[in-house]
């Protein structure tokens, strides 16, 4: 039974591990094919002079994707180093058991040529009586036919021995390439950080290209308000629906009440509590990063090189590139995306209708439907056209708030 045992749970975790590297795997594929078809249309707007604002949109893109690459590696590496610790702790378990099995086996066969099998026929002889030769009988039945176990026992560990050293050094050979892999994937994700810089220091030499992302940085604040508007009224028809249900099922119970004549109250109708921590800590929130100034206010700015005016619909907060980016407060992520002129978004929905925007991220580290903590490193800050910068935003339903009125002083 314990061979049984220790034949089955190995094979036992190798699939189930094999299965969760295979499913990661496609992702990963899935990624390295987003990454070369922009790395392609990279190569072709370097042919055809595209304009310099779409190359950095598919630098950022790339960027991101890169970086969403190097962490599933760095899971995959973290689930083949597991398997390949407990891969060696089988093996040293088997081997111990087999040298064992070894060690008293060895005694047998030394017994059996020290005094032979002849030993055997006096102790039969030996017996007193018929029921004690009956006894011998038996047990030197039992006693060979355990040896012959012994030798088999010896043979099966020694086959799952080489089955999981063989499968071990299948991982360690993974492993090895994994590690070159995301070597390499770090080295392309700092030379794509390197060129996406140089761009930028070309774009802030440009007018044209400055007027064209403020353009973009306005249809980015349209695109921003309508997801909010999309937001909201899909909150609204789920609360309707969920509205409808409760009165239905109220008015079910009040029929089986006054069947069974009961005269008990239906109970009032769940009051949806969950975003009032939110409203309450109006001026004391956290900030969405630990170190940074308010570069933006909220409200119509004058453009510092081109003197028009435009209104930020948030803040925005000068901290440096790569800084982590914290949720101001529980919630759940409603929305992931890619908005030219803000570049990667996350939308945290803090419920009770009140939303936070982070754009400008360079890296993206939850998923949507995603319950998130206060103080949950939601993703890392990253550069626009003004420099390094976190764009934040505080939405009441479709109602624009100042930020600055929310956050804690500093």
């Amino acid at each position: 039974m314990l061979v049984s045992l220790l034949l089955s749970t190995p094979a036992y975790g190798r699939q189930t591990g094999e299965k969760e590297i295979k499913k990661r795997e496609k992702e990963l594929e899935r990624l390295r094919n987003d990454i070369q078809s922009y790395e392609r249309r990279l190569k072709e707007s370097e042919k055809k002079e595209r304009s310099t604002l779409d190359r950095l949109d598919d630098l950022e893109r790339q960027s991101a994707l890169i970086q969403e690459l190097i962490s599933g590696l760095h899971a995959e590496e973290q689930q083949i180093t597991g398997d390949i610790d407990r891969a060696r702790t089988v093996i040293g378990d088997l081997e111990n058991q087999l040298q064992f099995l070894k060690a008293h086996y060895a005694g047998y066969v030394r017994s059996v040529y020290k005094n032979g099998r002849i030993y055997d026929l006096e102790l039969l002889f030996s017996s007193r009586s018929i029921n004690q030769l009956a006894i011998r009988v038996a047990y030197l039945k039992r006693f060979s036919e355990q040896r012959l176990k012994d030798l088999q026992s010896i043979e099966s560990k020694k086959r799952v021995i080489e089955t999981e050293n063989d499968d071990l050094r299948q991982k360690l050979e993974g492993e090895r390439q994994l590690l070159a892999e995301k070597t390499r994937e770090e080295g392309t994700l700092r030379r794509k950080y390197s060129e996406r810089r140089s761009v930028l220091t070309k774009v802030r030499k440009d007018k044209r290209a400055v007027q064209r992302e403020l353009a973009r940085s306005n249809e980015a604040v349209n695109k921003i308000e309508q997801i909010i508007a999309d937001l909201v009224e899909k909150e609204r028809v789920r609360k309707e629906h969920e509205e409808a249900v409760r009165k239905q099922r109220a008015l079910a119970d009040a029929k089986e009440r006054e069947r069974l004549n009961r005269t008990a109250p239906a109970p009032p109708p769940p009051e949806d509590v969950s975003g009032t921590s939110f409203e309450q800590r109006k001026g004391a929130l956290r900030w969405p990063v630990a170190h940074g100034s308010i570069q933006t206010r909220f409200g119509n700015q004058i453009h510092p090189i081109l003197k028009t005016v435009t209104q930020n619909t948030g803040i925005d907060i000068a901290t440096p590139a790569g800084s982590d980016v914290l949720s101001v407060a529980d919630g759940e992520v409603s929305v992931l995306s890619f908005i030219p002129g803000f570049g990667n978004v996350v939308i945290i929905n803090h419920f009770n209708g009140f939303r936070t925007v982070y754009a400008h991220l360079s890296e993206v580290s939850v998923l949507e439907s995603q319950r998130v903590q206060e103080g949950t490193v939601i993703g890392k800050s990253g550069e626009s056209i003004s420099g390094p910068e976190l764009h934040f935003e505080i939405w009441k339903e479709r109602e624009k708030q100042n930020p600055e009125l929310w956050l804690a002083k500093r």
